[in-house]
């Protein structure tokens, strides 16, 4: 038996009732069709386009591109890149490279998970927030720092990072506003 047909025995059929993938997904996965080494990069753009990797989007990964479901998933977990939930509206990322942490961004850090009622890694309730880690952002001039989805607020306190996000109605200029009053 040739590797070709011992391997399509384990490829992903998928249920044959199951709708295409949606219109942006099924283009995203159609320029990877027949690259055997595309399957993180695929998954990269799908979680790009989303915001995250849900099942579905697996089982469309798998079936589309002929990757066995398995394989999909083991190396969607096995990356911490990846994520598996739909993020809040406002992705919060507090800094604890070094020069943040000796500017006290661990103080910023509990101070949102407290009023915020979240751990690190988890979105509120209300799908607003989501609140992150980062190891660094590259602004160690600002220290510390919390980006707001791709809004980059400097020298931060506790207070003003959660000014800023009482602030935010929609409008991401918002944010740049809370900050620049803060630290005007």
């Amino acid at each position: 038996m040739s590797n070709a047909t011992s391997q399509r025995k384990y490829v992903y059929r998928g249920d044959p009732i199951i709708e295409a993938p949606p219109a942006e997904l099924g283009a995203i996965l159609e320029r990877h069709l027949g690259e055997r080494d595309a399957l993180i990069t695929a998954l990269e753009e799908v979680q790009r386009h989303y915001g995250y990797l849900g099942q579905d989007h697996l089982r469309y990964v798998a079936r589309t591109l002929g990757f066995p479901l398995a394989r999909v998933f083991g190396v969607a977990t096995f990356y911490n890149l990846f994520v598996f939930d739909p993020p809040g509206k406002y992705q919060v990322r507090v800094c604890r490279g070094t020069a943040c942490h000796v500017n006290h961004s661990g103080a910023i850090l509990d101070h949102l998970c407290d009023r915020l009622s979240i751990a690190v890694d988890e979105t509120t309730p209300d799908g607003r927030f989501t609140l992150q880690t980062v190891a660094c952002m590259g602004a160690c001039s600002l220290a510390p720092v919390v980006v707001v989805n791709e809004e980059t607020l400097g020298r931060m306190t506790p207070t003003a990072a959660w000014e800023a996000l009482q602030a935010l109605d929609g409008d991401e200029t918002t944010v740049r506003d809370a900050s620049a009053t803060q630290n005007g």
